[in-house]
């Protein structure tokens, strides 16, 4: 298997996470789920297995918060969902710090994406709104959007998701 980056973009409910589910299962009957998301409270709990119950027995579920690369997904059609939840477990690890933040996350992804596998990432594109008035959320806003553009730089293919829509800005 060659390795491959697949990035795949857009807003909230935009399709992103359905299409990357259904282009892992064109690319394999036994793909892998790897959720970033922190579980937070009972709700998110009763999300995450409706989710998994949906992806179904063919998926190999993993959760893992921040260390990506601590998993061999050699040989694997891995989807990664999503960016934007594994970014903030290491901006609020390091108090809002970004420099330290975005550091960390990319010699994780650099790590990660070394082997030879095929990686669907899904992230937000959370900065086409206004200029947030909250300082927290600006920073997270530049973290997200300086990763976002780390990895579409190093990806081979990068979709942009529209009401639903794949729309393929990317290309090598």
């Amino acid at each position: 298997m060659k390795k491959r980056i697949i990035l795949v973009t857009g807003g909230q409910r935009s399709g992103k996470s359905g299409y990357a589910q259904r282009l892992a299962l064109e690319l394999s009957d036994n793909p892998v789920y790897m959720a970033t998301a922190r579980v937070w409270d009972e709700e998110f709990r009763e999300r995450v297995r409706r989710h998994q119950a949906v992806r179904g027995a063919q998926w190999t579920n993993i959760e893992e918060e921040k260390r990506l690369s601590r998993h061999d997904v050699r040989g694997r059609v891995v989807v990664v969902d999503c960016l934007t939840l594994w970014s903030t477990n290491f901006f609020f690890e390091h108090d809002g710090q970004v420099d330290i933040s975005l550091a960390e996350l990319k010699e994780e992804f650099e790590r990660f994406t070394a082997q030879e596998a095929v990686f669907i990432l899904v992230t937000n594109e959370i900065g086409m709104g206004g200029v947030s008035e909250n300082a927290l959320q600006r920073r997270f806003t530049d973290l997200q959007g300086w990763m976002n553009q780390y990895v579409a730089d190093r990806a081979d293919e990068v979709v942009w998701m529209v009401s639903g829509i794949p729309v393929k800005i990317k290309e090598k």
